[in-house]
């Protein structure tokens, strides 16, 4: 394995920069990468906050570069209504429904990791057995991959787990555009989302010329709080899901969702606190949330998980 490019205490301080910085630095990377491809580039777009501030960096550079948008069907309408309102976004199809993938392959639960983890082992996968059980591949006990064992239950689960929906309905269709046109993806993800984002970014950095799909994510180095500053000091359009941008004890909240990315999805469900988005779902979508919940059958994957989806307080 090649040597990181940066380490965790360099990822720790660009994240205090202030966000004039952040501005500047992104830009140079957004223009890295443009003159590399001679300008056949794209940003991958899901109508989210995060991408909405990195379409209007990169367009504030290049005007016309395209966007394209994965259009999974799961999308918060909102988010959907805003997409179209964007002039140059292709819309992606996903490679099969949602209603197929769980079927076929299995709801998305906990993390794509431990998903991945409990398909393989009840494939039958020692990799997969062993890591369950905090074990490296030789055997030896492993500190790392005992952060699996607790979720060993769900291999009795009694429905099936994985986690092919996001490379089916939004990475695979992104990667055929990306063959197809030959324009290499700009993306607006950042490393504080999780451990998976933090190390692609410690090992590449932000622009990833070398890897079988390149991707740029000039983001990489802000925060959850400098995506919402950058939105309010610009006042450029964002969905309106997530409500009014406002101070709360001392940081900038937004009013509405917090996030919003495919609406059925379960990863990363168990760790919020109450209400869920599940139980807020419930509130300002229920038609959506009946049919995640009785249709699609994620009810009974949270009934057996022990995490709740009806809003607080009732039966």
């Amino acid at each position: 394995m090649r040597e990181a490019v940066y380490t965790k205490q360099d990822l720790l301080t660009m994240q205090t920069w202030p966000l004039e910085r952040k501005i500047r630095e992104s830009q140079t990377k957004i223009r890295e990468w443009y003159e590399h491809y001679g300008g056949k580039v794209f940003v991958s777009f899901s109508g989210g906050k995060d991408s909405t501030l990195l379409l209007n960096l990169v367009r504030g550079l290049y005007p016309d570069v395209p966007a394209a948008y994965a259009d999974t069907g799961m999308e918060y309408p909102e988010i959907q209504d805003f997409v179209r309102a964007i002039p140059n976004v292709v819309w992606l199809q996903p490679i099969m429904p949602f209603t197929q993938i769980i079927e076929q392959y299995g709801y998305p639960v906990i993390s794509k990791d431990v998903a991945k983890r409990i398909y393989y082992a009840r494939k039958g996968s020692n990799w997969a057995i062993k890591q369950l059980n905090g074990m490296n591949s030789d055997g030896s006990p492993s500190w790392f991959c005992g952060r699996y064992m607790k979720w060993r239950f769900l291999l009795e689960a009694p429905f099936p787990i994985s986690e092919y929906c996001c490379g089916a309905m939004k990475t695979r269709p992104l990667h055929k555009y990306a063959r197809q046109t030959g324009r290499a993806a700009i993306m607006g993800t950042m490393a504080c989302e999780s451990k998976r984002r933090e190390g692609a970014f410690l090992q590449t950095g932000c622009n990833a010329y070398d890897k079988k799909e390149p991707a740029s994510k000039p983001l990489s180095f802000w925060t959850e709080q400098d995506a919402l500053q950058y939105l309010r000091l610009t006042g450029i359009p964002y969905a309106s899901i997530y409500g009014d941008i406002v101070e709360k004890n001392g940081k900038l909240v937004t009013t509405g969702a917090q996030r919003t990315g495919c609406m059925f999805c379960m990863f990363g469900l168990h760790l919020e606190k109450e209400p869920n988005r599940f139980q807020r779902m419930a509130l300002t979508h229920p038609k959506q949330h009946d049919f995640c919940v009785n249709k699609l059958g994620c009810g009974k994957v949270l009934d057996y998980i022990g995490v709740p989806y009806q809003p607080p307080g009732t039966d």
